[in-house]
């Protein structure tokens, strides 16, 4: 039980730290006015959303 525990938790933060790496390399290469567009925040919706999918499938596992 407690490994199940610690290969989630693993998990869950190598692909928030995964996310962040990827924003952090593309905000060198974009220009200031194209910082927030509609491709950016459609991807920041989905992280989000993939998060919360995944701690409602952990809590009601």
């Amino acid at each position: 039980m407690a490994t199940s525990t610690k290969m989630s938790a693993f998990f869950v933060t190598f692909f928030f730290l995964s996310g962040l790496m990827q924003m952090a390399y593309g905000a060198g290469t974009n220009k200031p006015s194209q910082l927030v567009d509609g491709k950016t925040i459609d991807l920041g919706i989905a992280y989000v959303l993939m998060l919360a999918a995944l701690l409602i499938t952990y809590i009601i596992h």
